[in-house]
């Protein structure tokens, strides 16, 4: 393997932006991430770039799956398929009613 090569780079540390729980979105500067573990704010924070999440939803909005794309609501801490104020972090994997409170989403792992 080359001597330069670091880490796989899925798995990152981050300062936490806020206190974040285990399993809870966060952003960070560009990044959006899923806390693998809870952290105070300013502590640290390994979080997730990647993978498939179940994660807070915006109500009132129906997802389709491989169609909708997602994005980081971090007033709200939610995903959204409103793009307007919001980070573009990934698409819905399941098809989601208006009503549902949570959805599933595959994370892109690119900087918003």
């Amino acid at each position: 393997m080359a001597g330069n090569f670091i880490q796989p780079g899925d798995t990152m540390t981050f300062v936490a932006p806020y206190a974040v729980a285990s399993g809870a979105g966060f952003m960070v500067g560009a990044m959006f991430a899923v806390a693998l573990n809870a952290a105070a704010i300013g502590a640290s924070v390994e979080g997730k770039i990647n993978g498939v999440w179940t994660l807070p939803k915006a109500t009132g909005e129906a997802w389709v799956a491989f169609t909708t794309k997602l994005y980081w609501d971090n007033t709200n801490k939610r995903l959204t398929s409103t793009a307007s104020g919001n980070s573009y972090v990934g698409i819905a994997v399941q098809n989601q009613a208006s009503g549902d409170t949570t959805g599933r989403a595959r994370l892109n792992g690119v900087p918003a």
